[in-house]
């Protein structure tokens, strides 16, 4: 029988909402600061939706003001110096995540990151779930000019782990992730349990799979295009 090869070399993963858990991190700091302020916490239920979107999306929900108000980067400021303070107080890698991780290796592939989150946030971040030395990338939101959906930071992630673009699988659970890797030539999945709200339409985002569980991915691991072998 003949044994198939995976044109997949490197798996990437976006960060907040994918490969790690961190809402309830960046949810108890909103609410810190809403606290400080004196408002009451916002439910996680409300929060965690709006992670993958970034500090100013937590903001605009959290005080409903946008980056326009005189009153928002204290705001923002605030709520950054906070979470980088606890940063991986709650944070985890999602269940069955480890396993993808440890799967990717022993197939003697590699993997790495690719966010949109600062990397003054995300090399701490990294380091704190153990991670730093075993991805082979982590390309940040400032690592490029251009972050996520311009290609630019996944044509980085290439040059990093040395594969190039269509021998790399993207996963994401933002929009902007699936158009990153599209626009670079990757293929992609869209992370069902990542922090999507009721607004978004993952289907038509145009990845090549949806994926309710981080085990998911172990199927793709050895994908190859039909025809051939």
């Amino acid at each position: 029988m003949k044994t198939h090869t995976s044109i997949f070399k490197t798996v990437l993963f976006d960060l907040d909402g994918t490969l790690a858990d961190t809402a309830p991190d960046l949810a108890n700091a909103l609410n810190a600061v809403r606290r400080d302020r004196g408002h009451r916490p916002l439910p996680y239920e409300r929060i965690r939706p709006v992670v993958s979107h970034g500090t100013n999306a937590l903001i605009e929900l959290g005080f409903q003001i946008g980056p326009d108000n005189k009153a928002f980067d204290e705001i923002k400021g605030q709520l950054l110096d906070f979470y980088q303070a606890h940063i991986a107080v709650e944070t985890r890698l999602f269940p069955g995540m480890a396993e993808v991780l440890q799967t990717i290796e022993a197939q003697g592939k590699n993997w790495g990151v690719v966010t949109n989150k600062p990397g003054y946030l995300t090399t701490p971040l990294m380091r704190a779930l153990h991670l730093e030395e075993r991805a082979a990338c982590i390309v940040s939101g400032d690592t490029t000019a251009r972050p996520k959906p311009d290609p630019a930071p996944m044509f980085h992630a290439c040059k990093l782990t040395g594969s190039r673009a269509e021998q790399c699988l993207y996963i994401g659970d933002a929009k902007r992730d699936i158009e990153a890797g599209r626009n670079a030539g990757m293929k992609t999945l869209a992370a069902l349990f990542g922090y999507l709200n009721e607004a978004d339409t993952p289907s038509e985002w145009g990845a090549d799979g949806l994926i309710q569980h981080p085990s998911d991915i172990l199927n793709w691991l050895t994908w190859e295009p039909a025809g051939l072998g």
